[in-house]
């Protein structure tokens, strides 16, 4: 009985190694049990059909097209700098896509493979391409960090008892795809978003930074976003806020990841 535990306890240990994802960027470890291959396909569905449910903007409107432009700024900049650090396999497959709802909420979120969705409301606060450059890098950043597999995988837990996400959908489909809907953001509905912890927020908001720098755009100053948006909603808080909390001391950590940014910024000509 105590030989049987040992070997438990030993492949728990090489299972709980082996699922350890590294921040391409940060370098901490972060345990993604959930195969990334089914949250990929999972999000093909969940976004299909929170576009039939929220038609997106025309791409003929201006502040569409200026969407799908810096968002395709941005992949070029994942693109390159997953490649430059050897990281490739970690975007393969993604195909890119970037929309535009028309919803008063001030959000924005991104799914494993690539699909991207910005809410007409949060463009008053990103002001300009710059502003929508940092969100969008922010938000790409949660999903190369796989910080959503890190959520879901908890919640997974939690909720159902296992690890097995085809399990949970074969079980508890309409759950299961609540749950995914709430741990990477795809939701309307107020309140329901489990927020991103502190480590998340500052690691998508260093890559977000090194991101939106490579394609182009200055990251000086951007820190001020996020002091437009608490200040626009003194009286609420909207969902963006909800899942990415702000105070000084955040404001101050991207000033000072400001010199490390910089040095990935090359002006478009």
């Amino acid at each position: 009985m105590k030989a049987f535990k040992r070997v438990l306890v030993l492949t728990l240990i090489v299972f709980v190694t082996y699922s350890c994802n590294k921040n391409p960027i940060t370098g901490r470890k972060g345990l993604n049990l959930i195969p990334e291959s089914q949250l990929v396909a999972m999000s093909l569905t969940s976004y299909s059909q929170f576009l039939n449910e929220n038609p997106p903007v025309a791409s003929n409107n201006s502040d569409a097209q200026m969407v799908k432009n810096t968002g395709a700024r941005i992949a070029t900049a994942v693109l390159q700098y997953m490649k430059q650090e050897g990281l490739s396999k970690k975007v393969k497959g993604y195909k890119w896509e970037f929309n535009l709802v028309n919803d008063d909420q001030a959000n924005a979120w991104a799914m494993p493979g690539g699909k991207v969705v910005v809410y007409s409301g949060i463009l008053k606060h990103t002001q300009d391409e710059r502003g929508l450059a940092f969100v969008l890098g922010h938000e790409i950043a949660h999903a190369i960090a796989r910080h959503g597999n890190e959520r879901m995988s908890q919640m997974l837990l939690a909720q159902t008892g296992s690890l097995a996400l085809d399990v949970a959908m074969v079980n508890k489909p309409a759950e299961t795809r609540a749950m995914y809907q709430t741990a990477y953001g795809a939701t309307t509905q107020l309140g329901v978003l489990l927020p991103f912890s502190r480590e998340h927020e500052s690691e998508a908001d260093k890559m977000g930074l090194v991101f939106m720098a490579m394609a182009g755009y200055d990251p000086r100053g951007i820190g001020e976003f996020w002091s437009r948006m608490e200040a626009a909603h003194p009286n609420e808080t909207p969902n963006f806020l909800r899942t990415h909390p702000t105070n000084e001391k955040r404001i101050k950590a991207i000033n000072d990841y400001m010199p490390t940014a910089l040095k990935y910024y090359k002006p478009r000509q």
